[in-house]
């Protein structure tokens, strides 16, 4: 009969307070420790079966979760390699607190529980954060071994017997504490597994569920049926992204993604990652139908360990505008106990994420290459990870020019450099510089983009979230090239060219006129100045600066000084002096040129999109009055 006691080999008594304190937060991985150690010595068993060290039948390999609500225990069961109970001593006792003394004395600098689990081995242990006492009944494959039994209740001091499993394998047992009786419910277990287990490469099983079966016939000769209980097993073992993209057809992967996400719009398109070397990396990551909405869909990409989920924050090991994506990653480099020191320092993170940035520029460069015009069908999706990455990636930038587009508010799309050759001829202002017209909004801008158009100007659609950054991108980019918002300033002065309008009012009417809008606008945050433009131009455009408004913009999405956020809008009045509308207004009653001049200035407000409440229906009454008279 085996019968031994002793102590665990770790230098203080106060390392399993400290587990249950620091793991707390954390306490449900226990499962996902314990059913990856079955997974492991399930697989170890199948190899060395494969390898001719075993002979004899295999059996079923099913992992089996199990809950004994009123004995208060949950079991992990697998009929892998087993223990001897020498094996027990050197694997539980000995190897997880190896390094005990340095765990005392580095814990406190942990920054999270999966960073003491990872970095000290204590996987196993992890049992005791839910348990008062914790069992294992093991077998081990070798012959002649006899089963032992070893059991701790959470103290440094374990026993180890005779145990009484008959078959090969490992059940570990645990005896749960009043504090994690949550545990025991079915449900909660579920969604643990759910979470954690979903793709194991190894059956498990939790629970059974019902199937109808035929049975016989009827007295007319139908067939009958009947209800039994089968194995639930609750994971897909052989998830698409450990296939070879040769065996997979567009339904797996779109079925997949709807395992992934379930009642979500069917992807874009999808990249399946497969590298073994310089590292481990498998994968498939989906580009999702995101219109601008996209702050909402961010941790969208799961990372595994060997077909274990580790987490869906992945921030260091995908590149952050990819961050967009969906979909699955698993690398067996990647520890299952994973801490941000780790991946914020490892080489071979740092190698995954810039190999998972290249493949994606060539996808999008094989897409672009292979059907245009169904890559500028997705473009409204697509559009914000290329320029996402372009701005936050200068390696990804270099291969993206080449399919990065550029959309004008007629729906064409243009590379950089197709865009560059179009508008070169018209839009280069008397320095020499290229002028890049846009609009963020071409529905409420339509009277400064006709009056662009008017000149043979081309005008180019930014309404993106990431706009107000991309833009600026662009500038740093591209050489003697700058970009300006329609309404940043009249037509004339955006592209300025030597030809100029000439004045048809002299020093006086142009001081007169001024002062009959000042005093009709009463607002010192419209600045009023009287311009020569086209007579057939607008007779009033209310414009704000472009660096002012690109400043507010920034506050607004976090990325500029407060001061700008904080400071009220200040806006241009531009009065046209040669518009027809101006010699009324200045051949007026004093009275009729106050009226005349406030709903000139309304009209203007109105193209804009800034006439509202009070001003509004003032507007309307008198446009209505007016019209009668």
């Amino acid at each position: 009969m085996i019968q031994e006691k002793g102590t665990i080999s770790i230098n203080t008594e106060n390392i399993f307070p400290i587990i249950k304190k620091f793991l707390y937060s954390d306490h449900e991985i226990f499962l996902r420790e314990l059913v990856s150690n079955a997974v492991d010595a399930t697989q170890k068993m199948k190899r060395l079966s494969s390898l001719g060290h075993y002979n004899k039948e295999l059996g079923n390999l099913n992992i089996k979760v199990s809950v004994g609500k009123d004995a208060k225990t949950i079991t992990i069961s697998d009929s892998g390699i087993g223990m001897t109970a020498e094996e027990i001593k050197k694997y539980i006792n000995q190897v997880a607190f190896s390094g005990a003394t340095e765990f005392m004395e580095k814990f406190k600098e942990a920054n999270d529980a999966k960073e003491i689990i990872g970095r000290f081995g204590l996987g196993f242990y992890s049992a005791f954060m839910v348990s008062d006492k914790v069992e294992i009944q093991t077998l081990s494959y070798q012959d002649g071994a006899a089963p032992a039994r070893w059991t701790c209740d959470g103290s440094t001091e374990f026993e180890i017997t005779e145990g009484n499993r008959t078959e090969r394998g490992t059940d570990v047992i645990l005896y749960i504490n009043d504090d994690s009786t949550e545990f025991l419910e079915q449900h909660r277990i579920q969604g643990i597994l759910d979470k954690y287990a979903k793709f194991l490469p190894v059956p498990v099983q939790f629970g059974t569920k019902s199937e109808s079966v035929e049975d016989g016939t009827d007295d007319e000769g139908k067939p009958k049926y009947k209800s039994i209980e089968v194995d639930n097993i609750i994971n897909n073992t052989n998830p698409i992204w450990t296939k070879s993209p040769s065996e997979l057809k567009d339904e797996d992967y779109l079925n997949f993604y709807q395992e992934l996400y379930p009642f979500q719009e069917e992807p874009l398109f999808w990249i399946h990652l497969n590298v073994d070397y310089p590292f481990n990396l498998t994968g498939v990551l989906y580009f999702p139908k995101l219109k601008n909405d996209y702050e909402i869909q961010k941790n969208k990409i799961k990372l595994f360990s060997r077909q274990v989920f580790i987490t869906d924050e992945v921030k260091d090991i995908v590149p952050e505008f990819l961050l967009l994506l969906h979909g699955v990653i698993d690398s067996p480099d990647i520890p299952l106990n994973v801490s941000r020191s780790f991946l914020q320092s490892d080489s071979n993170v740092k190698k995954i994420n810039s190999y998972i940035s290249r493949k994606v520029a060539e996808k999008l460069q094989e897409l672009f290459n292979k059907d245009r015009k169904s890559y500028q069908g997705k473009w409204n999706d697509i559009g914000i990870f290329v320029k996402y990455g372009a701005l936050s990636d200068e390696k990804f930038y270099e291969k993206a020019k080449d399919f990065l587009l550029l959309t004008n508010t007629e729906n064409e799309f243009f590379t950089l450099q197709e865009y560059e050759a179009k508008v070169k001829d018209f839009q280069t202002d008397k320095n020499g510089q290229l002028i890049l017209l846009y609009t963020a909004d071409a529905e409420r801008q339509h009277s400064y983009i006709a009056a662009a158009k008017k000149k043979n100007y081309d005008v180019l659609l930014m309404n993106s979230p990431i706009d107000t950054h991309f833009i600026q991108h662009l500038e740093m980019k591209l050489e003697k090239t700058s970009l300006k918002r329609v309404d940043a300033d009249i037509v004339d002065k955006l592209i300025e060219k030597d030809n100029k309008e000439l004045p048809k009012l002299d020093a006086e009417q142009t001081e007169k006129l001024k002062t009959i809008f000042e005093k009709a606008i009463a607002n010192p945050s419209m600045k009023v100045e009287i311009e020569n433009l086209s007579a057939d131009g607008l007779p009033v455009m209310i414009t704000m600066e472009e660096w002012m408004r690109r400043m507010k913009d920034m506050s607004k999405l976090g990325g500029g000084m407060n001061f700008y956020g904080a400071m009220p809008d200040t806006y241009k009045v531009s009065i046209n002096g040669n518009h027809p509308l101006i010699n009324k207004i200045l051949s007026a009653s004093e009275e009729q040129q106050t009226a005349f001049a406030k709903q000139s200035f309304d009209l203007a407000l109105l193209a804009q999109g800034m006439l509202k409440g009070a001003d509004l229906t003032a507007f309307v009454e008198r446009s209505v009055t007016a019209m009668q008279e």
